[in-house]
């Protein structure tokens, strides 16, 4: 039977690149041993924040978290997801010609 009010959790180690430059501010977190992250799973890596100074980059190994989202939140997810995707545009019109 499916176990939806304890969330299951998984611990594995990642590697933490942090890059601060002109061209790219940016964080990405790889995930060891072929950990697929599925809709609705959250991540938390631990340790203190990588404060990487500009025209700088880091890389880090840490430990991460994954709480795995149960069947509904998943369905949730996939249902709601490209209504929030929406969100993140922004449109503009304008008479000008560009």
């Amino acid at each position: 039977m499916l176990n939806i009010f304890t969330p299951d959790r998984q611990d594995v180690m990642c590697t933490v690149r942090v890059v601060n430059t002109f061209e790219s501010l940016a964080a990405h977190v790889e995930l060891d041993d072929g950990v697929m992250v599925e809709p609705g799973d959250e991540v938390l890596v631990h340790g203190k924040p990588i404060i990487v100074p500009y025209g700088e980059s880091a890389t880090e190994r840490r430990k991460a978290t994954i709480t795995r989202a149960n069947w509904l939140e998943r369905k949730w997810v996939k249902l709601t997801g490209d209504l929030e995707f929406m969100e993140l545009l922004e449109f503009s019109f304008s008479g000008e010609e560009l």
